[in-house]
């Protein structure tokens, strides 16, 4: 069972969630050879304020 996890910040719509999901899928089969059927997709949405880069907070960089 494959299982591609993915990261980001929420901020995302359902439609650009579906048509990432969408992509993955594709690329997993093309690429790895992987069986759809088993293939599975999790989205974790991290809050900025949950993320650190660089020695700061996602939501310190937040434009003004």
């Amino acid at each position: 069972m494959p299982v591609v996890t993915v990261d980001m910040w929420p901020g995302r719509s359902v439609e650009q969630k579906r048509a990432l999901v969408k992509s993955i899928t594709k690329a997993m089969a093309e690429h790895a050879k992987v069986d759809t059927e088993h293939l599975h997709i999790i989205i974790h949405e991290v809050p900025k304020d949950c993320w650190g880069r660089n020695g700061a907070l996602g939501i310190d960089n937040e434009p003004d």
